[in-house]
């Protein structure tokens, strides 16, 4: 109990230390992104709801933090979308399922030689000659790649060791200096995220970690809420190419606070188990994205046939006088898309708990009345002090929030 007691402290500290600077609304609002935290509980079966359910507040509370991050670190930002329209007319057919043939394929590689000249070695659309013989037969590069780029993931260089290099190239050549260029995260890596989130949370079942099982939980739900808006999946991510700004917040903050109490039904059923992590991911983001057209054109049309000065109107939100749609604009799209914003919500609770389902499946079932609190390690406890400092700056790093 005591070493719980000291684990919920630093949670505090870390939450009230970091709320004030914090903007209210972000991608399903603070609203949003709680309620299919805490609704999916219910769709638990017997041997996980009882935990679940004595953890309510924190799964609930806790399913904002990954969008607090977005102030720590620049890597967040680029977990909360995939703008996978960037990539051409059929994207899903471009961009690799897998992390690392994606990363790897929109990837550049240069060398430096000895006169100071920089040669393109590898990348999208570059077949040099001493690559051509490479991607006729993809693993070796693919597993140079891996043992050589990838750790350099999250440094803000990746350099490449030139022997390293020339041991993977037929025709050695003259490297100096070598190095590679990310050409595919800035777009966004919202499912492969959420498989890493997932392979973690299985982990923490594994190891009956209860802290490291609540804080996934809580946070991967919040990612599994990103991948079910459309707007996530689109580089007009806030109508901002079509003339629409603000249509981001429109769709997924101010519609479910305005409807979602009164109409929309949250008992989804059951969760159930899935055994290809990768598909279930992707089928997110795929449904989501065949709905962003009627997102854009629903709302596009209502502009040009509603009054313009009965769009936005101001209210009173938090003792803060705030400019939003007006409830009878908002009626008027939430209507036109007939139940759209319900059925992502609620199928994200769905989701939500099958990922849970599964994690707790693929880990053995590991008895959950029988785990206890663990303690922080000390590189968590860093980790969380390193955070909260970043966040208390106020500096928001990588992609802006607006719509996300």
């Amino acid at each position: 109990m005591q070493a719980f007691l000291k684990i919920l402290f630093l949670v505090i500290v870390f939450i009230t230390s970091t709320n004030f600077h914090y903007p209210v609304l972000e991608s399903w609002g603070f609203f949003g992104h709680r309620r299919i935290n805490r609704m999916a509980v219910f769709t638990l079966p017997t041997e996980m709801i009882g935990f679940y359910k004595k953890h309510i507040e924190f799964i609930t509370e806790h399913a904002v933090d990954p969008d607090k991050r977005r102030y720590a670190t620049r890597h967040e930002a680029v977990r909360h979308y995939i703008d996978i329209d960037h990539w051409g007319e059929q994207p899903f057919e471009e961009v690799p399922e897998n992390w690392i043939d994606a990363l790897a394929k929109f990837t550049d590689v240069y060398a430096i030689d000895s006169r100071g000249d920089t040669a393109h070695l590898f990348g999208r659309n570059r077949f040099s000659r001493v690559e051509f013989s490479l991607y006729q037969n993809r693993n070796p590069y693919r597993n140079f790649f891996q043992s050589n780029i990838l750790p350099e993931y999250y440094e803000d260089e990746w350099n490449i060791n030139c022997d390293s290099l020339n041991q993977l190239l037929a025709d050695p050549i003259d490297c100096q200096k070598a190095f590679a260029v990310d050409r595919f995260s800035e777009y966004g890596i919202l499912p492969y995220n959420l498989q890493r989130f997932y392979y973690q949370l299985v982990e923490a079942f594994k190891q009956k970690n209860q802290t490291r099982i609540l804080r996934l939980s809580a946070e991967i739900g919040h990612y599994v809420g990103d991948a079910h808006v459309p707007l996530h999946t689109t580089e007009n991510y806030n109508g901002q190419l079509t003339n629409q700004v603000g249509i981001h917040a429109f769709w997924e903050s101010r519609l479910p606070e305005l409807y979602a109490d009164d109409t929309y039904d949250f008992f989804v059923g059951k969760s159930q188990y899935f055994e290809n992590p990768r598909q279930f991911f992707w089928q997110m983001v795929k449904e989501s994205h065949a709905l962003l057209d009627s997102v854009l054109l629903i709302e596009q049309d209502l502009r040009e046939k509603f009054p313009e000065d009965q769009q936005m109107c101001y209210e009173e939100r938090l003792g803060r006088t705030t400019r939003t749609q007006c409830e009878a604009f908002a009626k008027a799209y939430h209507d036109r898309m007939d139940g759209m914003v319900e059925r992502r919500m609620t199928a994200a609770v769905h989701a939500l708990g099958c990922v849970w389902y599964s994690a707790w499946i693929e880990a053995g079932q590991p008895n959950l009345d029988k785990i206890r609190a663990n303690e922080l390690s000390p590189k968590e406890r860093k980790r969380l002090e390193i955070e909260a400092a970043e966040i208390r700056k106020g500096e928001e790093k990588g992609r802006s929030h607006e719509g996300r």
